[in-house]
């Protein structure tokens, strides 16, 4: 369902009664949303849970939405309070390593793919593991605005602080980033 809407027009219209307009919204933004869900839960099966509950919620909080920022970081918004409410949530299922079938499992993961996509996943992960070994804060404001793609604006109106104060924390933040890799991923870099 294509249309030449912008995402307020459709809002309008699904707070005006159109509900079947919403699909629209959810067309435009799902692959923002499961990307994002992904990013933080890990598995496709339970990023399309969290992305299932993000439309939902979206949906009944949409009069809620003020237009002050685009729906995009309002989005956002949700899907980090849904994600980290799942992560509370679930629980980890745990494979004893003493089961053939978990160790036939990992053999075959990497199996049929081409070198290249190999090495292109070998790359995101490093950033990844990376981020991952950042304080809360830092990984939170690198994926906001490299992965997540939102402005200095926006990424600030998502953390509740000024837009001076997102920039010094995303340089801070960078930094970090980079002596983390140059500490734990030297060798791979060198490689690159």
């Amino acid at each position: 369902m294509s249309t030449g809407l912008n995402d307020n027009e459709i809002i309008s219209k699904v707070l005006s009664g159109d509900h079947q307009a919403y699909a629209g919204l959810v067309d435009r933004y799902q692959s923002y949303v499961f990307t994002l869900a992904l990013r933080m839960v890990k598995t496709r099966e339970d990023a399309e849970e969290v992305a299932q509950d993000v439309f939902v919620k979206a949906f009944k909080y949409l009069a809620d939405f003020k237009g002050a920022s685009k729906f995009s970081t309002w989005l956002y918004t949700i899907v980090h309070n849904t994600g980290i409410s799942f992560l509370r949530i679930k629980k980890l299922d745990v494979h004893s390593l003493d089961n053939e079938q978990v160790f036939e499992r990992a053999d075959n993961l990497d199996s049929g793919m081409r070198a290249n996509m190999v090495e292109q996943k070998s790359k995101i992960r490093m950033v990844h593991d990376a981020i991952s070994m950042l304080s809360p804060d830092d990984a939170q404001i690198i994926t906001l605005f490299y992965k997540a793609e939102q402005s200095l604006e926006e990424t600030a109106q998502v953390l509740g602080i000024e837009t001076n104060a997102a920039k010094v924390r995303l340089h801070r933040a960078r930094t970090r980033l980079k002596e983390k890799m140059e500490v734990y991923f030297s060798e791979e870099i060198r490689n690159l």
